[in-house]
């Protein structure tokens, strides 16, 4: 008894399936469609969601990398990449984009942004200020750090006194004289 009637459930629950669920109509992403109250395709997520690796990418964006050569050699590479063609690759605002008649960006050896903290210039990387767009999804967190510490080194070769230099090489540097 109990066998013919877990037979009978199983039968009617397949028989409950369909071809109808195979063969729903589809929309397009910009036509009206009668399946949601407001008659869009394209729905808003829902408050308070977050995408999936965006929690992780936050707290990369937070926690600046420890300075390293390497890091300095990737901020170079993105560097040259990314900002050198409006920038220009000594960070002077002079880039070739500049030259072909787009807007001069501003050069990154002046004082406002050698006195800018760190978290600014990454933001502006992720966010765009001025004319300069988002490049959040090009460049990941750890690159834009990267970055940051190599606009610093472009910055501290441009501007550096003979007191940065460390004492034993400052003595080295001024015991050799030009003959």
């Amino acid at each position: 008894m109990k066998r013919g009637l877990a037979i009978a459930a199983v039968g009617l629950s397949l028989t409950g399936c369909s071809q109808e669920m195979g063969s729903q109509p589809s929309y397009r992403e910009y036509e009206p469609a009668p399946l949601f109250r407001n008659g869009r395709v394209l729905q808003a997520p829902v408050a308070g969601t977050v995408a999936r690796g965006d929690i992780e990418r936050a707290a990369q964006l937070s926690e600046r990398p420890p300075l390293t050569r390497e890091l300095l050699e990737r901020g170079r590479q993105e560097f040259d990449v990314f900002c050198s063609p409006c920038h220009g690759r000594a960070g002077d605002g002079n880039g070739i984009v500049v030259q072909r008649g787009m807007p001069r960006p501003p050069d990154l050896h002046a004082d406002r942004l050698r006195s800018t903290s760190d978290q600014h210039i990454v933001d502006v990387i992720t966010s765009g200020y001025g004319a300069m767009y988002s490049y959040a999804s090009r460049v990941p967190p750890r690159d834009r750090w990267a970055i940051v510490a190599y606009v610093r080194a472009l910055q501290l070769s441009q501007h550096a006194s003979l007191d940065d230099v460390p004492a034993d090489e400052r003595t080295r540097l001024l015991g050799e004289v030009p003959r």
